[in-house]
């Protein structure tokens, strides 16, 4: 990727005369459109050549940052590479060209899918069952939330509070609210772990359940999971794993083995499917045995070598989504499961752990470590050094785009100060590494020399610094033609 490559609007490569490929039009074929529906007045549009519009349209696509040109160590996103070969799956005809109106004769292929797919994930997590209709992660959080409450109100109980880690996803607070609960904050020890003594004082018959992830957002291994799930079950709550980490654990370990009940996977993070920017995304939400009645309706059931949609489940929570869940990203998560096997899950795991600590290892001279000793899949360092300096977190991330790398997570989670989370994932080489360790330090290396200056970055790219408040709240994308 080019970082000084710029482009302007089409409008401005418009030249008149100017035309792509045209088609003939019949004699009076306009007559078909009733005349409430025909334009009054030509379209405002560039005129252009087809090969303008290519080259237009293919270098504003290089301007983007994209897993597949640069390296994205967004922390707790795993932006991972996605193999082609999963896309291709999805786009055969037997899964691009149905429709879930179809009979279910006519689909069977298809629901055969979703019973294996389904059979995987509990495999994986060690949960009894799984409805892959939620269409994103936060979506599944709702869900299982939802199956939460549900739960409570059957055995006659009016849960008021669900407990939140403080370095917990933002969506955990937010599930728990949209599902009617009251948000109770759990402080972190200073291991970056869970609080056990706060969790005990905070545990009453009002708590519903406690929403964490394991390993945790500051990329811990939560060592007292074990302690914790008693202790809430001791309360009749329930344990709702975030499994947005479940990349570090695959093939190693079980959140169902762990004492959670409830979970969500984020397929997009650790089963394959580009994302970003808003999707596409899967958000299955699995449970153990005792919540398997109230997961959303319809459930898929074999019978007679036959594959049909179950409704008749009085205690589900209902329909969470139209129709059956994210298809496509289903169809390539199985793709990337079948492909790797069980071998091939831990091979992601271990080397998604191993380029963390290598990265770890590497940075933390020139980055305060918050936690030091081992991470699992992810790990945070802290920018005060920088801060001191008259520089900031922010600073780092706007001069790594300068060196073709996207910007680490910062300012997240908030216990740690000027927050810099980073995730490499397993698909990175040893070289890539090593080119953002250089990058890394040598900006650390820039702040020390001239702190404020670093202020102005990033320095090559085609727009600088923005006001991203502004341009979020205030977002204006109209073209004005110039005089």
């Amino acid at each position: 990727m080019s970082t000084k490559l710029t482009e302007s609007v089409i409008f401005e490569k418009s030249v008149e005369g100017h035309v792509g490929t045209t088609f003939s039009v019949k004699p009076g074929a306009a007559n078909h459109i009733p005349e409430e529906f025909r334009r009054r007045s030509p379209l405002n549009l560039p005129q252009v050549s087809e090969l303008d519009v290519v080259r237009h349209y293919t270098r504003l696509s290089q301007l983007n940052f994209s897993i597949d040109t640069n390296f994205y160590p967004l922390g707790s996103c795993t932006m991972k590479y996605n193999p082609k070969i999963n896309d291709k799956a999805a786009a055969l005809p037997g899964f691009a060209s149905i429709h879930p109106y179809q009979p279910e004769e006519t689909v069977q292929g298809a629901m055969a899918l979703f019973h294996e797919l389904e059979g995987m994930l509990c495999e994986i997590t060690g949960m009894n069952a799984f409805s892959l209709q939620p269409a994103a992660g936060a979506h599944g959080e709702l869900a299982g939330i939802f199956v939460i409450r549900a739960y409570h109100l059957s055995k006659g109980r009016q849960r008021k509070k669900v407990l939140v880690p403080d370095s917990s996803h933002g969506t955990n607070p937010s599930s728990a609210k949209l599902g009617g609960y009251e948000v109770v904050t759990i402080p972190s020890g200073a291991d970056g772990c869970v609080d056990v003594a706060a969790l005990e004082k905070a545990l009453d018959e009002d708590v519903a359940a406690i929403m964490l992830t394991n390993p945790n957002t500051v990329g811990l291994f939560e060592k007292d999971i074990i302690q914790i799930g008693k202790m809430v079950h001791a309360k009749g709550g329930l344990l709702y794993y975030d499994g947005a980490n479940l990349n570090a654990l695959l093939g190693l370990a079980r959140p169902g083995d762990m004492g959670f009940d409830v979970m969500h996977v984020n397929l997009h993070k650790s089963f394959s499917t580009p994302h970003g920017g808003g999707g596409p995304g899967s958000g299955p939400v699995g449970v153990k045995k005792e919540l398997e009645e109230f997961l959303p309706v319809p459930r898929i059931v074999q019978k007679e070598g036959r594959f049909f949609w179950d409704y008749n489940r009085p205690k589900s929570i209902g329909r969470v989504r139209c129709f059956y869940g994210n298809f496509g990203v289903l169809v390539r998560a199985y793709t990337y499961i079948r492909a790797h096997g069980a071998e091939g899950l831990i091979r992601i795991a271990t080397g998604a752990i191993v380029n963390a600590n290598y990265l770890k290892a590497q940075l933390k001279e020139n980055y305060t470590d918050p936690y030091p000793g081992p991470c699992m899949h992810e790990f945070v360092l802290s920018g005060d050094q920088q801060k001191a300096l008259g520089s900031s977190a922010r600073d780092v991330a706007k001069r790594l785009l300068d060196y073709g790398f996207h910007s680490p997570t910062i300012y997240w989670p908030q216990i740690v100060k000027e927050c810099i989370m980073i995730e490499p994932t397993e698909t990175e080489s040893r070289q890539t590494l090593d080119s953002f360790i250089m990058a890394m330090n040598k900006i650390s290396v820039e702040i020390k020399e001239n702190p404020e200056q670093m202020k102005n970055a990033p320095f090559d790219m085609p727009i600088q610094r923005v006001d991203e408040v502004k341009a979020a709240r205030d977002l204006d994308i109209r073209f004005v033609k110039k005089d």
